[in-house]
């Protein structure tokens, strides 16, 4: 079991609802504007499986945060390429735009359709954007695969630009932007005479293909625009990190480059912490909006994990996630019903570097006579004087229980403003 699907599932005997919650959810400069298109949004999938239609290929890792500046194309390298006319380059890209669109119709942006490899997905898939097919609307954006449509992405547009005109889709990229394992997309686009950057986070963690989707990450998109000029790909890797995960030479530089995304990505002032989780000599960090939710990572070989991404925890009976400091222990805890059906749940951090599920109990403080697993009102009764623990469907003791609680458990919450933590930071990498 996967502990991000526990924020409902676990809990305490004793525990009641506290809080209200609240959870919180390649670079190819375009070698000319996006095509404005002459019909309706989006095009017909004309797929061919004898290998009709030019590939665009991206053939690096994205996973691992490649983008195609990775491989050394320029911006002006490709601005140059796109004014070719004529001549054998020109011809080629004719071609090669002419194939693109004959596979998924002519209202598709050429240029910037590409086949990729996400992490999120088996295999290769197309990245294919349409212009918008009337005034007023937005990109209609689809990842693509053997002709089937497996997601699309809702398009972000800022509320100042309400009401403008597409004019053109200037850069796509593909890398890992928040360093949790996933390939994200990022987009340069410009409407009126306006650019900006839009940021799509993919998820794909225990989901089927066809449910994977992109979440635009608006306030992170708006602060990048507003600090970046020129609005490039490459600028914006720069004002990110210039380190791809994987090639951090410390954890105090990994947690920083983490710090200063969060930096960019929240209007609401959070805190961290750095926390001994595992026996082992290096930290986790602790990343949160206190009562809300809580995110925690950890580092190993210049790679940064992502053990809880925005686990929500003050409301629907869950009250936080706590740790016995250098034991690999974590305990969660959750209740149903106003705490007549309790969960606890107990977690490590595997050789993987993600939280594996030990046990998970699941306690009666009601006679569920009927066994349909909640309290009816001729249960009542017993509310309070009955108890019943249950590991698997098996009946526990006390004893058994308390073994597994036995500890000094501390909550994993912000002890720290963020400058505390850059400070921190700095002083321990001396």
């Amino acid at each position: 079991m996967k502990l991000h699907d526990l924020a409902k599932r676990t809990g305490r005997r004793w525990v009641c609802t506290l809080l209200l919650s609240a959870i919180v959810v390649c670079t190819l400069t375009a070698c000319g504007k996006g095509q404005q298109a002459e019909s309706g949004q989006g095009g017909t999938i004309q797929e061919d499986n004898n290998g009709a239609g030019a590939s665009q290929t991206i053939s690096e890792d994205y996973g691992e945060g490649q983008s195609i500046d990775d491989m050394g194309m320029t911006d002006d390298s490709n601005e140059e390429a796109a004014g070719v006319e004529g001549g054998e380059t020109g011809t080629a890209e004719n071609k090669q735009a002419d194939e693109i669109k004959n596979r998924f119709g002519e209202n598709c942006i050429s240029e910037q359709t590409f086949e990729v490899e996400l992490s999120e997905y088996s295999g290769k898939v197309w990245f294919v954007p349409y212009a918008p097919g009337a005034e007023g609307q937005a990109l209609d954006m689809q990842i693509v695969q053997d002709g089937e449509i497996l997601t699309r992405l809702y398009p972000y547009v800022p509320d100042r630009l309400e009401g403008q005109t597409f004019t053109s889709l200037d850069a796509v990229s593909f890398f890992d932007v928040n360093y949790d394992g996933y390939t994200d997309i990022v987009l340069i686009e410009t409407y009126g005479d306006t650019s900006f950057a839009a940021i799509y986070y993919g998820f794909a963690a225990d989901a089927d293909e066809y449910d994977r989707m992109f979440f635009s990450q608006s306030t992170l998109s708006e602060t990048i625009s507003d600090k970046m000029n020129p609005l490039t790909i490459g600028e914006l890797r720069s004002l990110l990190s210039d380190k791809k995960n994987g090639e951090f030479t410390s954890y105090q530089e990994a947690y920083m480059a983490l710090l200063e995304l969060c930096e960019l990505s929240y209007a609401t002032e959070l805190t961290g912490d750095l926390i001994y989780v595992d026996d082992d000599d290096t930290p986790e960090l602790a990343i949160g909006h206190t009562g809300y939710w809580v995110s925690l990572y950890t580092y190993r070989d210049g790679k940064v994990y992502t053990l809880m991404d925005h686990w929500a925890y003050g409301a629907m009976g869950n009250v936080g996630y706590e740790y016995i400091p250098k034991s690999n222990r974590l305990r969660n805890y959750n209740n149903d019903y106003a705490g007549l059906i309790c969960y606890t749940t107990y977690m490590t951090i595997s050789n993987q570097h993600v939280l594996d599920v030990v046990t998970s109990i699941k306690t009666y403080n009601f006679d569920d006579v009927n066994g349909n697993g909640m309290p009816d009102e001729d249960e009542m009764d017993s509310a309070g004087y009955y108890g019943a623990s249950y590991i698997d469907g098996e009946e526990i003791t006390d004893e058994q229980y308390a073994a597994y609680d036995a500890g000094e458990y501390e909550y994993i919450d912000g002890a720290m403003s963020f400058e505390e933590l850059m400070n921190a930071l700095s002083e321990s990498n001396g």
